[in-house]
C-alpha cells in the first residue's frame, strides 16, 4: 500500500463522519499560535496550511509553501495561499467555490477558532451555516489518531529503533565520562537525533543532574550542572522521526542512599504494575489508579498522569490518569507511555517511561527506556 492510499484511507473514514453528521465542508488549519497536526495527518504537509475536505470525498489543500507540498501532500488539489490574499477568511469563501459547495450547506472550522475571528467567518459566509464546536471534527479525528494505522506503525518501529540506539549510546557516554553536565546529554540528543535521519527531538530535552531531579519537569530544561553524579539523574527526551515523536525517560543511579533504593524499586514495581494491566478493553483511569494505589499504600504520591498517547504530537491520546473525566478504553492499534515516577526535595526523582504499542495479544514495549545502575 502507498502512502497515498494510506491519507485517502485517513480521509474516507472522515468522510463519512461527515456525512452522518450532514456536514458541507470542513476546514483545518495549521499555523503560528494554532497548530493542528490533523493537516499532516491527513494529507501530508508537514506545516503550515489550511485544509479543506468536501462531503463528497474531496481534498484541498492552501499551503503557505507551495514547493513543500508539492513534494509531501498527497490530496486531490493544491492552491497557493498567496492566490487568497494569505487571508485565511478568503481562503474559506474561495475553498468553497472551488470545491462547488451549495449555499446553505454547513462548514465547520476548528474548534480552537477564536471568538473574533470566528465571527469574522460568519460575516464573510452569510450563505452558509459555519459551526465552530466542541465534539465535532477535531474530536472525531483525535479518536481516529489514537488507533495507529499500519503505515504509522511502521514510522512508529523505526522511530523506536533509532531511539533504543541513542539510549544505548547516552548509557555508554555516561559511563565512560564523556557525558559530564545536562548540557553535553542534551545537545549530543540534538546532534545524533539529526544524524541518524530525524526532524529533531520531539520536545525540549529534560535533562536534570542529582540537585535537580526533584522537579517533574526540570526547569530550566537543562542546565550545565553535574549529571550522572552520586544519586539520582533524570533524563526525558524523544525523537521525531517523519513526524512521529518517541518519549522515553531514564534514571541514572550511584550511589544510592536507601531511601533512593525506596523510590526506585516502587517506580519499577509500578511500571510492571501498568505494563501486566495494559490489555485491550482495559479502562486507562483503571490503570492509573492502580499504580496510585500502589503508591499510596508505601505511603507515596506520583504527582502525575501514568501516561499519554504519543503520534504527530508528544502528547495526545489517550491518556492513562487517575481522574472520573478519563473514559478512555484501551484498544489494539494505541500507542502510548507508560512513565511512573516519584520525586523527593531532598533525595532527588526518578521516573521510567517507555512507549508501548497495544496489541490484540497485550502490550509490546517499543523502546529500551530504563533504570540505569552506575
Amino acid at each position: 500500500m502507498t502512502l497515498k492510499n494510506g491519507f485517502e484511507k485517513r480521509r474516507e473514514r472522515l468522510y463519512d463522519w461527515m456525512a452522518q453528521e450532514g456536514i458541507g465542508m470542513v476546514m483545518f488549519e495549521d499555523a503560528e499560535g494554532r497548530r493542528d497536526p490533523a493537516v499532516r495527518w491527513l494529507s501530508g504537509q508537514p506545516m503550515d496550511g489550511l485544509l479543506f475536505l468536501s462531503v463528497d470525498r474531496r481534498s484541498l489543500l492552501i499551503p503557505w509553501d507551495i514547493n513543500l507540498a508539492k513534494q509531501q501532500a498527497r490530496v486531490d488539489a493544491v492552491i497557493p495561499y498567496g492566490e487568497f490574499e494569505r487571508r485565511p477568511g478568503t481562503a474559506l469563501r474561495g475553498a468553497a467555490e472551488k470545491m462547488k459547495i451549495p449555499p446553505g450547506s454547513k462548514i465547520e472550522i476548528p474548534s480552537v477558532t477564536p471568538y473574533p475571528a470566528f465571527l469574522r467567518y460568519v460575516g464573510n459566509m452569510t450563505d452558509f451555516d459555519i459551526i465552530c464546536r466542541d465534539g465535532g471534527a477535531a474530536a472525531a479525528v483525535e479518536k481516529q489518531r489514537a488507533l495507529k494505522d499500519a503505515e504509522e506503525l511502521v514510522i512508529f518501529r523505526k522511530a523506536a529503533g533509532i531511539t533504543n540506539g541513542l539510549i544505548d549510546l547516552l548509557e555508554k557516554n555516561v559511563r565512560s565520562g564523556k557525558i559530564k553536565t545536562e548540557t553535553d546529554a542534551a545537545l549530543l540528543i540534538e546532534a545524533e537525533a539529526r544524524r541518524r535521519g530525524c526532524e529533531g527531538t520531539g520536545f525540549e530535552t529534560l535533562a536534570a543532574g542529582p540537585d535537580r531531579s526533584f522537579g517533574i519537569h526540570a526547569f530550566p530544561a537543562y542546565t550545565g550542572a553535574a549529571f550522572g553524579g552520586p544519586g539520582l539523574s533524570i533524563l526525558d527526551f524523544g525523537l521525531k522521526y517523519q513526524g512521529y515523536a518517541t518519549d522515553v525517560t531514564l534514571t541514572f543511579v550511584r550511589e544510592p542512599c536507601a531511601a533512593q533504593e525506596k523510590m526506585l524499586a516502587l517506580t519499577e514495581r509500578a511500571y510492571d504494575l501498568a505494563l501486566s494491566l495494559a490489555k485491550p478493553g482495559a479502562l486507562a483511569r483503571n490503570i492509573a489508579a492502580a499504580v496510585d494505589a500502589l503508591f499510596a499504600r508505601a505511603k507515596k504520591i506520583m504527582p502525575h498522569g501514568l501516561g499519554h498517547g504519543i503520534g504527530l504530537e508528544a502528547h495526545e491520546a489517550p491518556v492513562l490518569r487517575n481522574r472520573e473525566d478519563n473514559d478512555w478504553v484501551l484498544a489494539p492499534g494505541m500507542v502510548f507511555t507508560l512513565e511512573p515516577g516519584l520525586y523527593d526535595p531532598v533525595y532527588g526523582g526518578c521516573r521510567l517511561e517507555n512507549d508501548i504499542l497495544l496489541t490484540e495479544e497485550g502490550a509490546e514495549v517499543l523502546t529500551g527506556g530504563r533504570i540505569i545502575r552506575l
